[in-house]
């Protein structure tokens, strides 16, 4: 059996928002793009999606979504 790895595979991640340990389903390229955004601006993957939760009108994964689209703009 052949595990798929790719860029569009869905993995859940284990996150801590605000104390609170929870999970977001992401495909591996947000994911990817998620850390270096979060690097780049000398954070944590948590402190960032905290704060992308605090934000969110609806799904955590959507909104995490949405942040690296609106990042990956000029």
């Amino acid at each position: 059996m052949t595990v798929d790895t790719g860029p569009d595979t869905i993995r859940k991640h284990s996150v801590l928002i605000a104390g609170h340990r929870t999970s977001v389903s992401l495909e591996e390229v947000f994911w990817r793009e998620l850390k270096s955004i979060a690097q780049a601006r000398g954070k944590s993957v948590n402190s960032l999606i905290t704060e992308i939760d605090e934000g969110r009108g609806g799904n955590l994964s959507s909104a995490i979504r949405v942040f690296v689209l609106e990042n990956l703009k000029p």
